[in-house]
């Protein structure tokens, strides 16, 4: 059971087409979707009239914000200002302590686990900066070796009525040879709102690539996201849920701000 959604090429293409195929489906959820981002760094952002669009809607409903959702998984402007490896420990030190937890055992960033996941020793591991430092090391030939666990059995399994992690995994691929090389990645859903959350979670996963390229020197390649469960959700606000009218008229304004885009390009 799965249900491919055709190769597009950014971030907004893909939301939409994946949107627009699991929406007729039966209860507006299916399992196993695919979905392959040709530039997972191509519109991915709010100078984008959809992804605007997109954001607007999401606060009306008191939703997280795309960039909310997209720094989640990678905080760029983190990045962005003061470099590899220091926005490391800027984060842990300045960003962490400041985050609403929702649990003992994570605060809800996606990042958190990517740059200290705890080893059995009570150490935490750097899986972010360990794959840069592979990437760049001309003897590691293990080429399909770059992994990135955020799912951990020790500590996310219990009886908890409500969701954790969504993002479960992502795996890594150097791709060709040479100055042609590109890091490529799989990432995996267990479950995914593709409303709320899909289009911010394209953005930060494309953000997170461009970092690994960038610091490991190659370019950046395609983007495969696995939704195992996947749902066109309707947002709720004070206990009020958004309707099926509501999500129609997000995507009527989204596809009008696509056509004017279209015509002015």
């Amino acid at each position: 059971m799965y249900l491919p959604i055709p190769s597009q090429p950014d971030c907004v293409s893909a939301w939409r087409e994946a949107v627009r195929l699991v929406d007729v489906q039966t209860e507006h959820q299916a399992y196993n979707v695919i979905i392959d981002v040709a530039d997972p760094t191509a519109r991915a952002n709010l100078a984008d009239p959809v992804v605007a669009a997109h954001d607007a809607f999401l606060l009306a409903w008191n939703q997280k914000p795309i960039e909310t959702v997209a720094n989640t998984i990678f905080p760029a402007s983190l990045y962005n200002r003061f470099g590899a490896p220091a926005f490391f420990d800027r984060f842990r030190d300045n960003i962490m302590p400041r985050l609403p937890r929702r649990s003992d055992n994570w605060s809800g960033y996606y990042f958190e686990r990517m740059m200290q996941m705890p080893q059995k020793s009570g150490a935490s591991f750097n899986q972010l900066w360990d794959i840069v430092e592979r990437i760049r090391d001309p003897n590691v030939r293990a080429l399909n070796k770059f992994e990135i666990s955020i799912f951990d059995p020790t500590r996310d399994v219990d009886k908890s009525p409500y969701g954790g992690q969504c993002l479960s995994f992502a795996s890594l691929k150097i791709i060709g040879k040479g100055a042609q090389r590109k890091i490529g990645m799989t990432a995996f859903y267990r479950n995914h709102f593709y409303i709320e959350k899909l289009l911010g979670n394209l953005i930060g996963l494309g953000r997170l690539m461009s970092f690994l390229g960038k610091e490991g020197g190659i370019a950046v390649g395609p983007l495969t996201v696995v939704s195992t469960h996947a749902q066109i959700d309707q947002p709720r606000n004070d206990g009020k849920n958004s309707t099926r009218a509501d999500i129609a008229e997000l995507l009527r304004q989204c596809d009008q701000a696509n056509a004017k885009l279209l015509l002015v390009a």
